[in-house]
């Protein structure tokens, strides 16, 4: 790849563009379920600890790596001529490397919790095999496990449906305050919705490394994953949740104890700058999964289990590192939508399989990741408050695909 197709669509978006009409998909899901080999279906506990193993030893060894990066870089300084040199950019540039690298193993410990959780079971036969993988990792990087798992669940039964999806809700319209959409010009988008490049890139930052806007509105404000009261769970979870909770307390006291023992600058190097790290890295493939410019959102009249599993993107998302670091999570995003409990690494053959079945409708992107993430951020902006098959609208209340009914 030249460096400026870094900053191209990828022919497959481009190919969704062009037919700037859309028909919601009618697709058979027995069909599907035809396709895939019953064998892809099947689990092995021992495979998937197997991969566990692996991701989690070079995590340590990534670890056992980095405490040798200021010993060997002070000895560098003190022989060489040119200390300002080590000191202000390699330095930097080697903790830098190592916080991205480290994260970005972190983000692949959250997938692979992530493959426990949310009625998935993907990792094991066993229930409880699954329930203590999912645990370990999911608190290891600071996600309470069965708060996530409820509300993860219920994204999976109602993907990218307005009144009942609970990750990734839109902001419409009404709630922008903007002029009505019939008599609106581009010139009154851009004075209430228009930013500098500059400033759009800050508030990426932000939402990025600090804060991950998503959640459903229909919710009180400060809703969230630790109380075991909120809305957001079953009144039956409410044990699950405090087990949850209390899981979370027992990692932020190891911190804490480590940070003691060791100083807290270790800390941060260590873990905390590689969690940051993971943070963006974890914001952005699931953003990505489902805010895209060319994917649609449904409310209930035209919304389908089929049709919501079919609103996200398969992406090869920094090639090997999608596949092997971060565990398919992203390369095979749309099989996991209708095969949620099938193993990871049977994924891409259960891709393969149910191509051929869902055709046009199959929505692969090679847009390179970070213009992805660049061009959704800054053309998802919102959605009409009214439609039953609606798509993202730019600052200047452009989609670039209307459904086909809105066409003729």
């Amino acid at each position: 790849m030249v460096w400026f197709q870094v900053f191209k669509d990828g022919p497959e978006y481009e190919a969704r563009k062009r037919r700037k009409a859309f028909s919601p998909p009618d697709v058979s899901l027995k069909r599907l379920h035809d396709a895939v080999p019953h064998h892809l279906l099947e689990k092995s506990t021992l495979k998937s600890i197997y991969y566990i193993v692996i991701h989690v030893s070079v995590t340590v060894f990534l670890y056992l790596s980095a405490r040798r990066i200021s010993p060997v870089l002070d000895t560098l300084a003190e022989v060489t001529a040119y200390p300002l040199v080590v000191n202000c950019f390699i330095r930097p540039l080697a903790w830098l490397f190592f916080w991205a690298w480290q994260g970005m193993f972190f983000a692949g410990l959250w997938t692979l919790g992530h493959e426990a959780s949310a009625g998935h079971d993907a990792l094991s036969p066993k229930h409880w095999v699954n329930a203590v993988i999912g645990m370990t990792l999911h608190t290891f990087v600071l996600t309470p496990f069965y708060s996530w798992r409820a509300t993860h669940r219920s994204h999976h039964k109602a993907t990218n449906n307005l009144e009942r999806d609970e990750t990734f809700i839109p902001l419409t319209r009404k709630s922008l305050k903007l002029p009505d959409g019939r008599v609106a010009v581009r010139m009154d988008y851009a004075e209430i919705l228009e930013e500098t490049p500059a400033f759009t890139l800050f508030k990426l930052f932000i939402r990025q490394f600090l804060h991950n806007r998503k959640g459903n509105p229909k919710y009180p404000p400060w809703t969230n994953h630790y109380d075991p009261n909120s809305l957001l769970f079953r009144p039956e979870e409410k044990h699950l949740i405090i087990i949850s909770d209390v899981a979370i307390l027992s990692m932020l006291s190891l911190l804490v104890y480590f940070a003691r023992a060791f100083g807290w600058a270790p800390l941060w190097r260590y873990y905390l700058m590689p969690w940051l790290f993971a943070h963006n890295w974890m914001v952005m493939f699931t953003y990505l999964q489902h805010c895209d410019p060319s994917i649609p959102y449904y409310r209930k009249n035209e919304w389908t289990f089929a049709r919501g599993a079919l609103a996200t993107v398969d992406r090869p998302i920094f090639g090997w590192v999608g596949r092997y670091v971060l565990h398919n999570v992203n390369t095979d995003h749309i099989a996991h939508h209708f095969f949620s409990s099938v193993p990871f690494y049977n994924l891409p053959k259960v891709t393969e399989a149910i191509k051929p079945v869902l055709g046009e409708y199959y929505n692969y992107d090679s847009t390179p990741v970070l213009y992805a993430l660049w061009r959704s951020f800054t053309q998802c902006v919102f959605v009409e408050d009214e439609g039953d098959v609606i798509f993202f609208k730019n600052w200047y209340g452009e989609a670039i695909l209307e459904p086909i009914n809105k066409v003729n």
